[in-house]
């Protein structure tokens, strides 16, 4: 079996890529392996495609694939919120919570992930249009074998964009690099009121999978829980994952971005969630109308959540 998430190097998805490299996919007794698929949409197609099983991604983004979320179910969170930090250039002197700065910049962001950018910036009063704010791919971050977030950094350091709005890991190498500075993080309070709901990375089935084999997807979300628990049980066990997938320089960092997350780590996905992500998924057009949350969530497994 395959699980494809939209990011290696990163922290976003990292319960996903710890349960295949520390064991607990194989003690559900699932023989899962790890695909990168850039980006998310992507993912999300394969699994439309049946070319993998299981998605680790941005849970709103399913909708690129499974119009309407019909042929698709999440199974539980990786984790509670939505996940990305606004970074700008440190000489632009940013200040957090300063949303104005994006004003006639240029911000990269993958497809998919940047609707959440665009809904946050329009319902803080920042009209794009007006503001001349764009927002665009990161140059360099095309094709197989991206991970977003590094390359973002990387592109912020070389000045080929004025900020970028990705994941931890691309952060904390811009941070600690010293050419970038977060102005926005939305699991830690930023932002304005509901953009906390606007997605989380989560574990995606089809409806297939889940009709023809539902104890492979209660096995799924045993394995997800377990490794969220280990985590917490003990961090330091980050670093082995890190040190199997990532760079060394990546790899040394990842303990200290998995315990802050610690706190999100939590597989349920709520009700209040889901409406607050339907609701910003009609508002970026990607939704049409009311959809129950019975149809967005697989609730025959939610029991799991808390086992």
């Amino acid at each position: 079996m395959k699980i494809a998430v939209p990011d290696v190097i990163s922290n976003s998805y990292f319960p996903a890529a710890a349960a295949v490299e520390l064991g607990f996919f194989a003690r559900e007794g699932l023989d899962v392996s790890l695909e990168l698929v850039f980006p998310v949409d992507k993912a999300y197609a394969a699994l439309r495609d049946r070319s993998v099983d299981f998605v680790g991604g941005s849970a709103h983004s399913a909708l690129a694939a499974f119009p309407q979320w019909k042929g698709v179910k999440l199974l539980c969170a990786q984790a509670q919120g939505m996940y990305w930090f606004l970074v700008m250039r440190s000489d632009l002197r940013p200040m957090r919570g300063d949303i104005d700065i994006v004003k006639g910049r240029r911000i990269g962001a993958a497809p998919w992930v940047e609707m959440g950018l665009r809904r946050l910036l329009t319902e803080a009063g920042v009209d794009l249009k007006r503001d001349q704010v764009e927002i665009a791919p990161v140059p360099g971050a095309v094709g197989a074998g991206v991970n977003f977030g590094v390359t973002a950094a990387r592109a912020l350091e070389a000045r080929k964009v004025d900020g970028f709005w990705a994941n931890g890991m691309g952060t904390e190498v811009a941070v600690r690099g010293g050419f970038g500075t977060v102005v926005l993080d939305v699991r830690r309070g930023d932002g304005p009121k509901g953009c906390f709901n606007y997605t989380m990375a989560s574990i995606a089935a089809s409806e297939h999978l889940i009709a023809r084999a539902p104890d492979q997807a209660a096995a799924a979300i045993r394995a997800i829980v377990k490794t969220q628990a280990a985590l917490k049980q003990d961090v330091a066990r980050a670093a082995e994952v890190g040190r199997k997938l990532f760079p060394a320089s990546e790899a040394s960092l990842i303990t200290d971005l998995i315990r802050r997350d610690l706190p999100c780590y939590d597989p349920a996905i709520s009700r209040e969630f889901v409406a607050g992500m339907n609701d910003f998924a009609r508002a970026a057009g990607i939704l049409q109308g009311s959809v129950a949350y019975e149809d967005v969530v697989a609730t025959q497994f939610s029991h799991l959540w808390k086992e």
